[in-house]
């Protein structure tokens, strides 16, 4: 291992599986055999065939069932996935990690990876994860028994749950889901831009089409199907209402089977394994922030976590926008693409450059904390083919609370320059727990079977305080008008025995 070595990307794989349960359970996938294909394809990815046995490194992406406190393992508990993953492959890394819990693992992940070669702590690294809740739902559906469970000897670090990212206040008014989460940032563009709910659903419309769209073409999406604006922005059975302004299809998707992963090493053992020139891929510029609670932030229609970790990145590699030719911003919902864009001074409506190089969560599909896994390999592919340009990844954790940044080219630089640590905000919204009045700072209606069912909504004091508050039955109609209530004025009334706030317009 080389002290000062640059890193260097040079392997990438992917896979997919369209099981679901209804043929029986020959063809099952498993978390495990989703990754080591896909790090199987890497490994061939590379041409170095012997490339495994020289792993000195395994990081794994955290899978759902082990990202959520006392969560059920209904096929049996892989409890230890790098090791695993290792033995399947036939290598002994001296280095197994299990990675804690965010979308941002994957670019975060390279970007320390990439450091610990600069610093000749490691040599060759695999990074990988896979999702197959697909196949985890439709075994259940359809009665079919398959098996997860298995373990390795191995030692590993488990880097566990990370931090809290959501507070009881946060809970008790019934914020517990990532579509109620990212649907109060929604509305605050949506008020920011004078747009009503059908209004502003059409403009979602117009900014995920296009992902459609490739996502039709690319042979690893779970959902390869080119949809129209008009279905996209309009209420159906097939596009039902979620959370407002949400419609199933602006959402992340995460019934899917698949598997990415790729391979990082020194440009010294690049050379070694006999890697030619055109298989490398090179780390310009990294950037990394995390955002407070939600509740806490002074600014609900942008991200300055995306914005800090942006610009970061584009220092660091000494590019601007301009400078870029290819994106694969993170896509869960469309409030996440307008936030990246307009860190990045994107105008999405005009600009021609494409904003996703797989399709995207909700058409590509959405394989938890990994899907910028498959950003990194679409990435690398495309750079191959176009090797004198430059490309950005964004990867997303929590509701746009972390975020990881990859400036990415087949140019090699002249240096390299390890991230920075993560960056974090300086102010905080103070939150008030009386009686209040002020105006309608966001909101959103969660959305049963029945219909809806729950208002939740931010209100900000003159003082500039924060309440959080539900809806009473006579505001919970006034939010499902499509006019934009933002901005009406509201009085906020506390049961302090149940520590929870119901508003009403006045």
């Amino acid at each position: 291992m080389a002290k000062g070595d640059l890193p260097v990307l040079v392997g990438v794989g992917q896979s997919l599986s369209q099981w679901d349960g209804t043929s029986g359970p020959d063809g099952a996938p498993s978390p495990l055999s989703l990754m080591v294909d896909a790090s199987k394809a890497a490994v061939a990815d590379s041409g170095a065939e012997t490339l495994a046995t020289s792993l000195d490194t395994i990081a794994v992406v955290r899978i759902f069932e082990d990202s959520i406190g006392s969560a059920p393992h209904p096929h049996g508990h892989n409890t230890n996935l790098p090791g695993t993953l290792a033995r399947d492959l036939g290598a002994t890394p001296d280095s197994l990690i299990y990675e804690a819990v965010g979308g941002q693992s994957p670019q975060a992940l390279v970007n320390e990876m990439a450091a610990r070669i600069h610093a000749g702590e490691a040599d060759c690294v695999l990074i990988s994860g896979s999702e197959a809740n697909r196949a985890s739902k439709g075994a259940r559906r359809n009665g079919v028994d398959i098996d997860w469970a298995d373990s390795a000897d191995a030692a590993y670090e488990d880097r566990g749950m990370g931090p809290m990212m959501l507070s009881r206040e946060e809970i008790k008014h019934g914020i517990i889901a990532p579509a109620y989460f990212y649907g109060l940032f929604e509305n605050a563009i949506a008020a920011r831009e004078g747009r009503s709910r059908s209004q502003h659903r059409r403009a979602m419309a117009e900014l995920f089409q296009p992902f459609s769209a490739v996502a039709a073409k690319n042979p690893y999406s779970q959902f390869p199907e080119e949809r129209s604006v008009e279905f996209l922005s309009t209420p159906s059975k097939a596009n039902y209402e979620y959370a407002d302004p949400f419609l199933k299809w602006f959402i992340a998707q995460d019934a899917v089977n698949q598997g990415a992963a790729a391979i990082l090493m020194s440009s010294s053992k690049a050379d070694a394994l006999g890697i030619a020139e055109d298989k490398r891929v090179y780390l310009h510029g990294a950037g990394e922030a995390a955002d407070d609670l939600i509740s806490l932030r002074p600014r609900l229609d942008g991200s300055w976590a995306m914005q800090t970790a942006i610009g970061r990145a584009l220092h660091q590699a000494e590019k601007t926008t301009a400078d870029l030719q290819h994106f694969d911003l993170y896509s869960c919902f469309p409030c996440a693409v307008f936030s990246s864009t307009a860190a990045l001074g994107i105008d999405w409506k005009s600009d021609p450059r494409p904003l996703t190089l797989t399709g995207g969560l909700p058409f590509f599909g959405g394989p938890g904390n990994n899907y910028s896994l498959h950003g990194i390999a679409e990435m690398v592919a495309t750079l191959r083919s176009d090797p004198a340009s430059y490309g950005l990844v964004l990867a997303n954790g929590g509701w746009m609370t972390k975020e990881a940044v990859g400036v990415y080219s087949a140019q090699k630089p002249a240096r390299f320059v390890p991230a920075e640590p993560y960056a974090m905000p300086t102010e905080q919204v103070t939150l008030c727990h009386e009686d209040c009045k002020g105006t309608l700072e966001t909101f959103t209606v969660t959305h049963g079977k029945e219909g809806p069912k729950n208002g939740i909504a931010f209100v900000r004091l003159e003082d500039g305080r924060r309440a959080l508050a539900n809806a009473s039955p006579d505001a919970l109609a006034t939010l499902r008008e499509d006019a934009n209530p933002v901005g009406r004025k509201v009085a906020v009334t506390v049961d302090a025995e149940k520590e929870r706030g119901t508003f009403s317009f006045i």
